[in-house]
């Protein structure tokens, strides 16, 4: 029995080559389909990140969403064995289903906060609609020039003023003051008038006094300028107030001579905490 001779160099006991009578085609090579196992990872990394700021979690839950998509495609190719990237699939598809629920977080989180804003202002609201209307008493007609709510009364320099949380404001009488030659604010002919404010924190938290402004009108009610020099006639509030500790500062007018008999001083030791407490009395 005769073998058939082989082409030179060839294994006579090797694979025929691809292409030889009798052998079936080799199928074509096929590149991994792994584009959206990639996607998905970077979709993943980057929409966590975002989901994770309070203001873009929006967007974080978006591209988490994608990534969750192009996650279970990848994820599916590579089960298929058209990709080869099956890990990385699975983790995009996990860190954009986490990026969905912490974006989700945060928005449970921000509709509160909106909530609890809208009903404070729908609360302050229906309060000041009440005090504005005049209470109707049983078999008799509420009239309109009845007043709905007591006008805050003025007390007179030297008493203090106390607020249910334990803090107490005490303006000083009106003394005479002399405004040094680099004065701002001061008229010239104008009289000029210093008080001093004491703040004692009475509560259990610590107080901020910065935003304590005082304001102040002569007799006929026009606005005294405040008064600074170099000499500190003016001293503001600043920094925090210890409970129990207090703060003082001293404060300065400017006042036209021909409504100079009379001062009105009007604060509160916080903008929006606290209601404007005001003091009235003669300078002299």
């Amino acid at each position: 029995m005769t073998t058939p001779m082989n082409a030179p160099g060839q294994n006579p006991w090797g694979q025929p080559p691809t292409g030889m009578p009798g052998m079936p085609p080799q199928p074509p090579f096929q590149q991994p389909r792994n584009g959206l196992g990639v996607t998905a990872l970077v979709l993943g990394i980057v929409g966590l990140l975002f989901a994770i700021i309070p203001f873009l979690f929006w967007l974080g839950g978006i591209l988490g969403l994608l990534a969750l998509i192009f996650g279970i495609i990848g994820h599916s190719r590579a089960r298929k064995g058209e990709a080869t990237n099956k890990g990385m699939a699975l983790t995009g598809l996990i860190l954009g289903a986490l990026s969905i629920v912490v974006s989700i977080i945060w928005l449970i989180v921000v509709a509160t906060a909106v909530k609890d804003v809208a009903d404070e202002i729908d609360k302050e609201i229906k309060k000041q609609e009440k005090a504005t209307a005049a209470p109707a008493k049983p078999g008799a007609e509420a009239t309109d020039a009845e007043p709905t709510e007591a006008a805050p009364t003025a007390l007179k320099f030297g008493q203090t003023f106390a607020y249910e949380d334990g803090i107490k404001v005490t303006v000083s009488k009106p003394r005479a003051y002399k405004p040094d030659q680099f004065a701002a604010g001061h008229a010239k002919g104008n009289s000029a008038f210093q008080v001093t404010v004491t703040i004692v924190n009475g509560s259990k938290e610590t107080l901020d006094v910065t935003g304590a402004l005082v304001d102040a009108s002569d007799a006929e009610g026009a606005r005294a300028e405040p008064v600074f020099d170099g000499s500190n006639a003016t001293q503001m509030f600043q920094g925090n107030v210890l409970p129990g500790k207090q703060a003082k500062s001293d404060f300065t007018f400017s006042v036209s001579p021909k409504a100079d008999g009379e001062l009105q001083v009007q604060l509160s030791p916080t903008i929006l905490d606290h209601e404007e407490a005001i003091w009235l009395g003669p300078t002299k």
